[in-house]
């Protein structure tokens, strides 16, 4: 009888997963995994905002060792990719290069710092970093191309609330930039392989305009202020563009309240003459 039951019991478990097969997965089981899953690595990323990232050693391309520090003093974009993605992580690179050179020609050519780093460890090493680059047209745009040690990679993604895991495609990740201001701190995420310019540009714009520099003199600030204000996006280009119009609005809206300031101390001054006589 024990015999009869266990062979019994190991048909249920031959047959029951051929007829789940045969059925299909249940689409709502799973778009509930997946929802967890985007949700989960969502909420790290959103999280991660506000945070400084430790100073984690990494290497470049060249095979020259850096630091996460070595970027601080001006913002810095940081992407997350790995070399043997073929479809996602180029698309992403080549779309985020087109976002970034529209950011330098509103912002300024050295205005803020671009990286690109491998989260493979076991495969991004600084040649492929290399190969990486070349293959979409980015080694000659001035971007750091980054990879580390396992370990670091575990701790530096850890605090950038970046949460990947292996899959039968590679790697299963949100699509994430980080915008990380002067001082290292977190300042926003950019996610999606292809996203509105604005999404990128704007952080950018508010930390290199938007904010005043240590040891920056009257003058720089103001100027600073007045490009922040002036700089926008036009949708019909899909750029950002100084728009005069504002700038004369603002001397138009300054000379009305000097010249309203100006006749109302001209009609005290008026005044105080007639009751002296």
């Amino acid at each position: 009888m024990c015999q009869l039951i266990e062979l019994f019991s190991l048909a249920l478990l031959l047959i029951l997963p051929a007829q789940l097969f045969a059925a299909g997965p249940n689409p709502e089981a799973l778009e509930t995994i997946r929802g967890f899953q985007y949700d989960t690595a969502l909420r790290a990323s959103q999280d991660a905002i506000d945070t400084t990232p430790a100073d984690y050693p990494l290497t470049d391309h060249t095979g020259k060792g850096v630091r996460l520090s070595d970027f601080r003093g001006k913002p810095l974009v940081l992407s997350l990719i790995y070399t043997s993605c073929f479809h996602i992580c180029p698309m992403t690179t080549r779309h985020l290069h087109k976002v970034v050179e529209k950011a330098r020609e509103a912002l300024g050519s050295d205005a803020f710092s671009v990286a690109v780093l491998g989260f493979d460890a076991q495969n991004d090493h600084p040649r492929e970093m290399a190969y990486f680059a070349k293959k979409q047209g980015i080694e000659d745009a001035g971007w750091s191309l980054l990879s580390a040690d396992p370990d670091t990679i575990n701790a530096l993604t850890k605090d950038l609330g970046f949460v990947f895991f292996a899959s039968p495609n590679g790697f299963d990740h949100v699509v994430q930039a980080t915008v990380i201001d002067a001082d290292g701190k977190i300042y926003r995420q950019v996610y999606g392989e292809v996203f509105d310019t604005p999404l990128l540009v704007e952080p950018l714009k508010e930390l290199v305009l938007g904010r005043p520099k240590p040891n920056q003199d009257f003058f720089s600030t103001l100027v600073d202020k007045v490009r922040f204000f002036c700089t926008t996006y036009d949708p019909n280009s899909d750029g950002y563009r100084f728009d005069y119009s504002l700038f004369i609005g603002i001397l138009i809206g300054a000379f009305i309240i000097l010249s309203g300031v100006v006749f109302i101390v001209r009609e005290l001054y008026k005044g105080k003459r007639l009751r002296s006589a």
